[in-house]
């Protein structure tokens, strides 16, 4: 196996900014996309987001497109929330919205986006989130 080091830091969100990662589907839907990457061989450094997007501090081997990883990652977990019907009791249908930010980091700028990533929820409620990580997402 080659050696590679890369780091990623991912933003998308819910089709039309609806609020649709509540509180009952967010840990479920981290675990999914935590799990699912572990499948495809990449790292998960960090998740975290608000009801209408998220963020990932991810390692993607250099064996699989980002782009591929993105759409294993999106189209996987709103099929895995819209059938587990525990999830969808209010039965409004989970998608993301198409298009994606991506930003690639170095070693040095990990723990920092790290930390941003895991504090989403404080930055969007103390108006602290960094405003070209979040307009992106005009798609």
């Amino acid at each position: 196996m080659a050696f590679w080091r890369t780091y990623y830091h991912l933003i998308w969100a819910t089709k039309e900014r609806h609020p649709l990662i509540t509180p009952e589907r967010e840990t479920d839907l981290y675990k999914y996309i935590v799990d699912k990457s572990d499948s495809l061989n990449c790292i998960i450094h960090a998740i975290g987001g608000v009801e209408d997007h998220i963020h990932l501090v991810a390692s993607i081997p250099p064996s699989l497109s980002i782009a591929d990883f993105v759409k294993n990652i999106k189209g996987g977990s709103a099929h895995f929330l819209n059938k587990n019907s525990r999830l969808s009791e209010d039965k409004v249908s989970f998608s993301w919205q198409r298009g994606y930010g991506l930003l690639s980091l170095g070693s040095k700028q990990l723990e920092q986006a790290v930390g941003y990533v895991k504090n989403q929820k404080n930055h969007h409620s103390q108006g602290s989130a960094i405003a070209t990580l979040e307009k992106y997402n005009d798609q």
